[in-house]
């Protein structure tokens, strides 16, 4: 029945229970979401990020399984055998070429494991050699940024939040550390410490690892956390006036605790990228070091030793100072591109 125009009469269908349809078309909420995963969707749809993600993966998985079922050991010098003289002819070999006694055996039948990449001036197997070079490279970049992020973190963290005398004194000692030749100071430090801690490691489980290994970690924490430590105080700096983490002064919290409920945990996306970006440098730092000659100590294999061994009969062999370069260059690269997409995607100063 219709209802007469000026009618006070009200109109009962206007308040009938709405249907699921019309509830659906005329809520339309956005599902609950965090910080973190809408980062991980912009970064999922940078391209280059995300191939450059899957190489970093596919390089890391196979440094560690490889060895596992290769053959060939790094240190295994081919063509050796107690009691009877050098088969030389395993020195030096081309990829996919075998030395004297294996051509005798795969002319009996038998088969044998090709060398990939030939042979090194020792005999030894030069693909698994640049293998656990890979490992090695890595290993060192992950733990030396690993080293950097935790000083940065603490110094930072306290000079930006302290500030006063506490800022001034930690911010000159960096500047200090800032105004000294990093070449330098590296090249020496690996020197001297290699020199003296090599007497007193021997005999312990840290003697596998090497001396050069360790006053390479050193050396990292010794001067390359300053600007870690400059970018997080820059942040901590910036956050401490912060409602939020005056209500936590307020209500009597003590600094540790605000830093590392309130303040760290909204730095977590500059201290992400940052790593990140860390890492090819560390990589490439101790890939220097090692051609240099104070990396890795013999037989453990680097690819900057690798490298730097390769120099040697480069005119002849100079695929064996290609390959190690080539892997350096797609780590150092894939690294610095998903840097790039880290930024990209958790920089919220870059998304608004």
């Amino acid at each position: 029945m219709l209802r007469k125009p000026f009618s006070l009469h009200l109109n009962v269908d206007a308040f009938l229970p709405a249907t699921a349809e019309e509830k659906a078309y005329m809520v339309q909420m956005r599902p609950s979401t965090t910080f973190f995963r809408d980062g991980v969707k912009r970064l999922l749809k940078n391209k280059v990020a995300f191939v450059s993600f899957i190489i970093i993966i596919l390089i890391t998985l196979s440094s560690i399984i490889l060895p596992t079922f290769w053959p060939y050991a790094y240190d295994q010098q081919l063509g050796i055998t107690p009691g009877k003289p050098v088969d030389g002819s395993y020195a030096n070999l081309k990829p996919f070429t075998y030395g004297k006694t294996e051509q005798a055996r795969i002319a009996a039948g038998e088969d044998i494991f090709p060398h990939v990449f030939g042979t090194d001036s020792a005999g030894r197997d030069y693909f698994i050699r640049v293998v656990y070079g890979t490992r090695i490279s890595l290993a060192v970049g992950f733990f030396a940024s690993l080293i950097v992020l935790v000083i940065g973190i603490l110094i930072g963290s306290v000079a930006g939040y302290c500030g006063g005398k506490v800022d001034i004194i930690i911010m000159r000692i960096v500047d200090i550390i800032y105004s000294l030749p990093d070449m330098l100071m590296i090249i020496l430090l690996a020197a001297v410490l290699n020199e003296t801690l090599g007497a007193k490691i021997e005999g312990t489980f840290l003697a596998k690892i090497g001396a050069n290994i360790i006053s390479l970690f050193i050396v990292f924490g010794l001067l390359y956390w300053v600007s870690m430590a400059r970018l997080i105080r820059g942040q901590i700096l910036s956050l401490r006036e912060q409602e939020y983490v005056l209500a936590a002064q307020a209500a009597g919290a003590k600094g540790s605790w605000v830093i590392r409920k309130h303040l760290m945990p909204n730095c977590i996306g500059v201290v992400i990228i940052s790593t990140a970006l860390q890492i090819p440098s560390a990589i490439f730092t101790e890939s220097y070091l090692s051609f240099l000659g104070l990396g890795v100590n013999a037989p453990m294999p680097s690819l900057g030793s690798l490298a730097s061994d390769a120099m040697n009969g480069v005119s002849s062999y100079a695929y064996r100072l290609i390959i190690p370069a080539i892997v350096i260059s797609l780590i150092v690269l894939s690294l610095n591109l998903f840097g790039d997409g880290l930024r990209d995607a958790f920089d919220p100063k870059l998304n608004s």
